[in-house]
């Protein structure tokens, strides 16, 4: 179902913002509106998906879907207007969810804290994906002979791979502008004043200033000491550093809202981006960027000691940390550890084990969509397809990570073990490297430094989730009924199953009589006539007992005028509702006032116990069968307590409809007065 019906629903009942709350039944959405006057009830009655609509009173509002109606429902729900009435089930909401659940949750300055950083990376993950497969690339033809080492020390490429090269570093050695850019503006400053900041210290012109006679080297050979004004500045190459330009945009955001409320506004244009250089500048050389260079070496020669200390534990610890720390946005710092690490140590080692949580991931995705192709549930077999591609070809994990694992909770704990199952082999195997930066993925395979190791383990994980997955399922219970209805209702919907005489409960009759004559000189003349009688196709019985009431009297418009389908009402005398006839349950309703049946006759039939009865949301109903179920005539649907439907105030006349009356040729009231449970109620006739 396309989004454009939902938005026409919208439009025509007065936007969004006339929208307090909106459910839905078994056939309609129900809207409770602030000002119903605003309603062109032509324009909803216009739209194709809608089968009618009723004004109620309160400002309420009915619209009625039919059995689509928990798609359009969904639809409607999705579109951006309507994002803060969502279910709970967009990723926005899963996200702040599951940060809800750790420090970003209590603390809100550390929440503030991670958005800045996820904020400062996301918008560059794509020219960061594309720069790590041209690294990819170059490790490839290196493994393979075709060119010598291309990131060893002293190698010279031929001028043309020299040019190849070169695709990647623009993005990677220009990485603090993009940073700082990013960091900028989401912290309120201009972005194009961060990124003047810290194109200064990226200057050739700064970094000669390292080589004037006098300089001392420090930090390993990595850094230089020199004298500027009678104080020591420390000239650092910050190519691909991420933590100093992080900071200084930090510090740059607090300067501008202070230079904002002292200098006047007529001339902050001017004065703003120049005492924010003049000040930013040299606290960046001179103080922000050796800090940020050496905290983040820190981080990193920490995480490096665990890894020399024991890989084994390194690599088991990582992967299995990551699927907590992603959902938390606690993995960014990580990656700019990753960065760093490239920049001063010339290898990263943290992404080997990150590829045995990432496969882990996409093999439980893959557990997911084979599931989802058996059961034939089309919404997840699309999305399990986008996400699983989107991770096996650009290492992204976020499309299954929110678009399935945290909704189906039993997915973790067998993704865990395939993270499990990777990092013990690469521990075990001494660890992996990699000299670049890369999204682990089937792409990047061969920027690692022994890929038989990293292969073996990744396709360990990736199979183990996936496995486990399949063999214990990924939904409970109820989300399964749910699935089964919702596949029974695509199935019945697209069902074009021809009614025989096998299927005929009552039949009636039909009838050809033809007469000839004719005479032996070789000419002959005949006439024939045929009469066809109407034919039963089937009898819908009683599903209970009680007092027929012709279905213009039923007190509801929407069943009365005929808007859902045909049939009749029963006022039941008894408690059970029962299937009256044998087919498959389409939909049950877990509130017990609804339930759709295809009747192996290919009669699809609305069973609705009272009117309105929905609103008690379960109270005094008791379901006996769920979404998916097979039944036959007499099998029990559902009790119901009378008592709590009428002191409620509900009617409990219950509409008994054919909802597919186009595929015949009549449906007709078959009695009256009082009938027992599968006593004639409804004949169907072929068209």
């Amino acid at each position: 179902m396309a989004s454009k019906p939902a938005a026409d629903i919208i439009e025509s009942i007065g936007g969004a913002e006339n929208i307090v709350g909106l459910t839905h039944c078994a056939t309609r959405l129900r809207f409770q509106l602030k000002d119903a006057s605003g309603v062109d009830q032509k324009a909803v009655e216009a739209i194709p998906v809608v089968l009618g609509a009723v004004p109620q009173t309160g400002d309420r509002y009915q619209v009625v879907i039919g059995g689509a109606v928990e798609t359009v429902y969904n639809d409607i729900m999705a579109l951006p207007a309507l994002k803060k009435m969502g279910s709970g089930d967009t990723i926005a909401d899963i996200k702040a969810a599951e940060r809800a659940k750790g420090p970003r949750g209590r603390f809100a300055a550390l929440d503030t804290f991670f958005e800045i950083l996820s904020d400062s990376f996301r918008p560059i993950l794509g020219a960061l994906l594309g720069a790590s497969l041209f690294i990819t690339f170059m490790a490839l033809m290196a493994t393979l002979g075709v060119i010598p080492a291309w990131n060893a020390p002293g190698v010279t490429l031929d001028p043309s791979w020299q040019f190849v090269n070169l695709m990647w570093q623009g993005v990677f050695v220009f990485l603090p502008l993009m940073v700082a850019y990013n960091a900028s503006k989401r912290l309120g400053a201009d972005p194009w004043v961060g990124f003047g900041i810290m194109a200064v210290v990226m200057l050739p012109g700064f970094a000669a200033i390292g080589q004037t006679t006098g300089a001392e080297s420090v930090f390993g050979g990595h850094a230089s000491v020199v004298q500027i004004f009678g104080l020591p500045l420390t000239v650092f190459d910050y190519s691909s550093q991420v933590f100093p330009p992080l900071l200084m945009a930090g510090v740059l955001g607090a300067l501008t809202k202070l230079l904002k409320k002292i200098i006047p506004s007529s001339v902050q244009l001017i004065f703003v981006p120049f005492l924010s250089m003049l000040i930013m500048i040299p606290l960046t050389a001179f103080l922000i960027g050796p800090i940020g260079v050496y905290g983040g070496a820190g981080l990193g020669n920490f995480l490096k000691s665990i890894n020399d200390f024991s890989p084994f534990i390194f690599a088991v610890v990582i992967p299995l940390a990551y699927p907590f720390m992603v959902p938390l946005g606690l993995h960014w710092p990580l990656n700019a550890i990753m960065l760093l690490n490239i920049q001063s140590l010339g290898f990263d080692f943290i992404q080997g084990p990150m590829g045995a949580w990432n496969f882990a991931c996409f093999g439980a995705t893959a557990g997911v969509l084979f599931l989802a192709i058996r059961e034939k549930d089309r919404v997840m077999k699309q999305t399990a397809t986008g996400a699983l591609a989107a991770g096996l070809l650009g290492g992204i994990s976020e499309p299954s990570l929110y678009g399935i694992h945290l909704r189906f909770k039993r997915i973790y704990p067998r993704m865990l073990i395939g993270c499990l199952v990777g990092g013990v082999i690469i521990g075990l195997g001494g660890g992996v490297k990699t000299s670049a930066f890369v999204f682990t993925s089937l792409l990047t395979i061969p920027a690692f430094d022994n890929i038989p190791l990293y292969s073996i383990a990744i396709a360990a994980a990736f199979f183990t989730a996936m496995i486990l997955v399949i063999l214990s399922g990924y939904q409970t219970p109820e989300q399964k009924a749910e699935v089964a209805a919702q596949v029974a209702a695509d199935e019945a919907a697209e069902s074009e199953k021809a009614a025989t005489v096998a299927n005929v409960a009552a039949p009636v009759a039909a009838a050809a009589v033809g007469t000839g004559t004719g005479t032996g000189t070789g000419t002959g003349t005949g006439t024939g006539t045929a009469t066809a009688l109407a034919t039963v196709l089937a009898t819908v019985g009683s599903p209970v007992a009680g007092i027929v009431v012709p279905l213009s009297e039923v007190p509801d418009p929407v069943f009365s005028k005929g808007i859902v389908g045909l049939g009749v009402g029963v006022d039941p005398t008894e408690d059970t509702v029962y299937a009256p006839g044998a087919g498959k349950v389409v939909v049950a309703q877990a509130t017990g006032h609804a339930f759709g049946l295809l009747l192996d006759s290919g009669v699809e039939l609305l069973i609705h116990v009272g009117i309105d009865t929905v609103n008690l949301a379960g109270k005094g109903f008791n379901v006996k069968v769920a979404a998916g179920d097979r039944v036959e005539a007499g099998t029990a649907l559902v009790t119901f307590d009378r008592k709590v439907i009428e002191d409620a105030g509900y009617s409990l006349v219950t509409p008994v409809l054919v909802t597919n009356p186009k595929k015949f040729g009549s449906v007709d009231q078959a009695a009256s007065g009082h009938v027992s449970v599968g006593s004639p109620l409804i004949t169907v006739a072929a068209k």
